[in-house]
């Protein structure tokens, strides 16, 4: 049986966390992909090369406005932040409405919440499926991977709502931004790396984020999301407060955390439409 011959399908790109184009987290997203099978959705994702591509299909439970999948290079994600806020976006440019106040996304995770706040968009951040200390080895190894002692990990912990995210915090930004590591010490983990700000300065803490394969990503919505819940069970934090998160590479990513009054977590940013057309599968 012959190949179904490609069609055109409406595509869109975006920068996430970032107010100007190509200083945020790119993400493509295909917003006509209810035939697409698996393997095509994941041939898409190896094409456009970018840390993940989202792909829109009608919703399959009651209560949510559509579907998504979230495809990195290598395979799929129940949750991520980044394409949570681009997909988000890039449904209502292309005319989606949500049937209530917010919009409510499907996806591997279950329903996720995204609240708009005039043009920013924010997600609730989903329950943790993994908290609590690191294993004291794998800490050590950590260290040896980002190139510091054991000493310079203040604390640790698990931070996975769905990727998979551990986090390592610093003494300040500037030791997170003065890291070179060598991530073949750990090429199999997802750190990430925070520390705070001097007092004064605007946003709270610097966040690097290294990824399997070596990758830093620029901007990383779920692992803000980790880090949030794991301050807030620390001890008491601001309502709301911004991360800064890029800065190695050259972005200007800005995540608005805020906690409501019933204790929700809120995890926002800017998006901005890129490149808008059509793309064949």
């Amino acid at each position: 049986m012959p190949l179904p011959a490609p069609r055109p399908r409406r595509f869109a790109q975006l920068d996430v966390f970032a107010a100007r184009p190509q200083r945020g987290n790119p993400l493509a997203v295909v917003l006509e992909a209810e035939d697409l099978g698996v393997a095509d959705m994941q041939r898409v994702a190896s094409w456009t090369n970018l840390s993940e591509t989202t792909f829109l299909l009608p919703p399959s439970v009651p209560g949510a406005d559509y579907r998504v999948r979230i495809f990195t290079r290598s395979g799929e994600l129940p949750f991520a932040g980044h394409p949570t806020l681009g997909t988000a976006r890039a449904w209502l440019h292309a005319g989606g409405a949500p049937a209530g106040e917010r919009i409510v996304q499907e996806c591997g995770a279950g329903l996720i919440e995204v609240r708009r706040d005039g043009d920013r968009l924010a997600f609730a951040a989903p329950p943790l499926a993994r908290s609590g200390p690191l294993e004291e080895a794998e800490v050590v190894l950590i260290a040896e991977g980002l190139g510091v002692p054991r000493s310079a990990v203040l604390a640790h912990s698990w931070a996975d709502n769905g990727p998979g995210w551990r986090v390592v915090e610093l003494a300040g930004a500037e030791e997170v931004l003065a890291l070179t590591p060598d991530l073949s010490r750990i090429p199999e983990a997802k750190v990430g790396v925070m520390g705070r700000h001097r007092p004064g300065r605007g946003p709270l803490y610097e966040v690097r984020a290294f990824a399997p394969g070596g990758v830093e990503d620029p901007v990383t919505g779920s692992l803000q999301a980790g880090i949030a819940q794991w301050l807030l069970a620390r001890g008491p934090m601001p309502a709301q407060w911004t991360a800064t998160q890029g800065t190695a590479l050259d972005r200007e990513g800005r995540v608005q955390v805020s906690v409501d009054e019933t204790g929700t977590i809120w995890v926002g940013g800017d998006t901005v439409l890129t490149i808008e057309g059509t793309i064949l599968v």
